[in-house]
């Protein structure tokens, strides 16, 4: 792709203005690397059993910026097919994206996400906002349609920081339907087979103004729910020492837990499950 055969040199398509969008460049000049674009022989539908799904995602937002998290597990039906699957990523420095769904395409859309934002910020000279962030995301997404409809669908979760919104508002979270229609979520948000115990959860247990252990604490409290009651999530396997994934962002940037922290969490929770198995109760007014 990037070379011309005469001569070794690059292709005339590298050296014309165009757009600042990557996914548009390639959806020019070479639409068949875009693999949200492909779709199913007319009239297939893809059995759920036959491809990896990731699960439950969540997000929250605490005193200093924005808390995304998820399992590790993905499936296969009733199989477990994978136990230490990262479903976090950082997009930029200030921006995170989750997904469940079918793990190949989901992991191809964060990849490509991620080069778009570079390659605007290169060509452009300035990054995007995040409200420009979440729409370009949303474009992919619906790219992903076809797909989506015959069983392949990805639902990404966006958080950014945003360092123009007034403080204490500066962390954000955006949702996403499969259509690539995009929803800013107040305060916290979950996604994936799991995602209704998870909000079930975090609807107890969060609060404004948490620091971040209060919060990394709300977030594997919800995802160990999510794990209580669906089959698809996975919860902390302490034997295997798997934990699942917690990262934040703020003004400093995006950073990862440490694992010795998570894991830290993770056993805390768990000795505190043995004497109340359904958790803790929302704080008391």
């Amino acid at each position: 792709m990037a070379r011309n055969e005469i001569g070794g040199r690059l292709g005339e398509e590298f050296l014309s203005p165009g757009s600042s969008s990557f996914t548009e460049f390639l959806t020019a000049h070479r639409p068949d690397m875009l693999s949200t674009r492909r779709i199913l022989p007319e009239g297939a539908r893809a059995a759920p059993d036959q491809f990896p799904h990731g699960t439950t995602v969540l997000a929250l937002t605490y005193r200093d910026g924005v808390m995304i998290a998820g399992d590790r597990r993905a499936t296969m039906g009733n199989l477990i097919a994978q136990r230490d699957l990262e479903k976090v990523h950082p997009a930029d420095d200030y921006t995170a994206v989750a997904f469940a769904g079918t793990v190949g395409l989901a992991v191809d859309m964060v990849k490509l996400y991620q080069v778009e934002l570079t390659h605007f910020e290169k060509i452009e000279g300035i990054p995007m906002t995040l409200n420009a962030k979440a729409t370009r995301l949303a474009g992919m997404i619906r790219q992903n349609l076809g797909q989506a409809m015959q069983g392949l669908a990805v639902v990404p979760l966006l958080v950014g920081y945003d360092d123009k919104a007034p403080d204490g508002e500066n962390g954000r979270i955006f949702s996403f339907d499969v259509t690539g229609g995009p929803y800013e979520k107040p305060g916290f948000h979950a996604e994936g087979s799991g995602s209704p115990y998870a909000r079930g959860a975090l609807k107890k247990l969060f609060r404004e103004g948490m620091s971040r252990r209060e919060a990394a604490l709300a977030a594997l409290q919800a995802l160990y729910d999510a794990a209580d009651d669906d089959s698809a999530t996975g919860g902390p396997d302490i034997s295997r020492r798997i934990f699942p994934i917690v990262s934040v962002i703020t003004e400093e940037g995006f950073e990862r837990l440490p694992e010795s922290e998570t894991e830290e969490l993770s056993r805390e929770m768990v000795e505190q499950r043995r004497s109340r198995p359904d958790g803790p109760t929302a704080a008391a007014l």
